[in-house]
């Protein structure tokens, strides 16, 4: 029997039907997947650092200057680096009138010696602005967050940024066990984790 090309209707509808799924599955359930070729790299360097994603920030808000989002990655080079990013002005200075930077160098040595590069580009402004709109929201600074999520969870935190999700800001934390990465993510105004469905 010959197949029959499905009616627009048909089309239309299991369009539909595809848009509903999508919207009703739970965006809570985190199944991200961190098997890449440069995360399975990066954790396999992670424990060659000598100072913890908590404490490069804590290092670098010890002053009036606001850490808005932290990671360890890859440099250039393949080498790992850890890599924090800052608000000058802290956070009740809005983009538009704050300097955002980025501190990053080799976590491999204590102390820490990052070198700072104020961001000019639009790409890397508009992403930092984002980081201080939602990270001015909390209820706790990053680096309680990331400390919060070590004491809670098994492995080391490498990872931590702030984003949208279900129109609430959240951060989202990153943390390796070994081969394994674990996604947590906290709302960001209670301060409470929020559990994957």
């Amino acid at each position: 029997m010959p197949s029959e090309k499905p009616s627009t209707l048909q089309l239309l509808g299991a369009a539909l039907v595809s848009a509903t799924l999508a919207i009703a599955m739970p965006e809570s359930s985190f199944a991200k997947q961190y098997d890449d070729e440069e995360t399975t790299a990066l954790l396999r360097v992670l424990n060659n650092s000598k100072v913890g994603l908590a404490e490069g920030v804590q290092q670098l808000t010890k002053g009036g200057e606001a850490a808005i989002s932290a990671k360890y990655e890859l440099d250039d080079n393949k080498k790992l680096s850890l890599s924090v990013y800052t608000a000058e002005k802290g956070l009740g200075e809005d983009p538009e009138h704050n300097v955002l930077k980025e501190f990053s160098g080799s976590p491999e040595k204590a102390p820490w010696a990052p070198e700072a590069e104020v961001f000019k580009d639009i790409p890397h402004v508009a992403r930092a602005s984002g980081h201080l709109t939602l990270i001015a929201l909390a209820k706790h600074s990053l680096a309680d967050f990331i400390a919060m999520a070590g004491k809670q969870h098994k492995g080391k935190v490498f990872s931590a940024w702030p984003e949208v999700q279900n129109h609430r800001p959240v951060l989202v934390v990153l943390i390796a066990d070994k081969d394994k990465v674990s996604e947590l993510r906290y709302d960001l105004e209670t301060g409470h984790a929020i559990v994957a469905k």
